[in-house]
């Protein structure tokens, strides 16, 4: 496979997801090509590239050609100790996955997560699909009573919703990671607004009640996980799925017990969310 000038995009849906053809993500990438890709990544929000065959080292130099690598605050589940390579395993012995509800990855950071990039060597006969979700879809879907409402608040992003308990998890000297941020982030790029609150790490809205709290988010989540801000992705063997998490959520559906699924993550680092009105 050779690296082309131009890429090769098929959209999965009007709103999100593309499949890009031509590209061998195990080569460096020319600045055509990243700027291409990187293109790409802002118009459709998540690519998805088949066939690859990316050692450990080749996917963090892949990472590295978008920016920094973000380490993750659960080392135990990284590969050799090495905290910018999360694995991704799940087999017959597994008692819960990683991403099993939707969630923009490590939003509980102070500084979460630019982009992930997952690449599977082994996936299950039948199932494991992850579906991606547009938070701008999202954010652009209520009335505009209810976005100005919104585009007011913060909510606390905890990590230890999500990690505490998990025996490859450990907490920090200071604790699991929190992070209180915006409930509707610009986007630093295009400069569109998203909804930046997920069920896995989003705990509570700053500025309400616990009860009235609980209740918009509820409404929020649910709202952000409508099918037609989604797409689908059914994985093959040495599939890469690239995404933006400053403005979309993803799931990982467990439809395929006891079945062996097993990947690694790198992730790049990203910036403080901020809302800009």
């Amino acid at each position: 496979m050779e690296n082309r000038d131009r890429l090769l995009a098929h959209k999965l849906t009007p709103i999100i997801g593309a499949e890009i053809d031509g590209v061998d993500l195990s080569r460096p990438l020319d600045e055509t090509i990243k700027k291409e890709i990187r293109a790409a990544l802002l118009e459709h929000l998540v690519l998805f590239f088949r066939g690859q065959n990316l050692s450990c080292e080749q996917q963090k130099a892949l990472g590295r050609s978008f920016g920094k690598l973000h380490r993750h605050p659960a080392p135990l589940n990284s590969l050799g100790g090495d905290p910018e390579v999360l694995v991704i395993h799940t087999d017959a012995d597994s008692t819960r996955i990683a991403g099993e509800d939707w969630h923009s990855d490590v939003s509980c950071d102070i500084e979460p997560p630019l982009a992930s990039i997952l690449h599977l060597s082994e996936i299950p006969p039948t199932g494991g699909d992850t579906l991606f979700a547009s938070m701008y879809a999202a954010y652009e879907g209520p009335s505009d009573a209810l976005q100005r409402f919104v585009s007011d608040l913060t909510a606390i992003h905890d990590g230890a919703r999500n990690y505490a308990g998990r025996s490859l998890a450990r907490r920090g000297e200071e604790g699991y990671p929190s992070a209180e941020h915006s409930v509707v982030r610009t986007h630093p790029e295009t400069g569109r607004k998203a909804l930046f609150v997920n069920r896995l790490f989003t705990t509570r809205i700053v500025q309400l009640k616990p009860n009235e709290s609980s209740k918009i988010l509820e409404m929020l989540f649910e709202h952000a996980s409508r099918p037609e801000f989604q797409c689908r992705f059914r994985w093959s063997p040495g599939a890469v799925a690239l995404w933006d998490n400053r403005c979309t959520q993803h799931i990982a559906v467990w439809d395929y017990y006891p079945a062996r699924r097993y990947g690694h993550r790198v992730t790049i680092a990203g910036d403080r969310p901020f809302f800009k009105p």
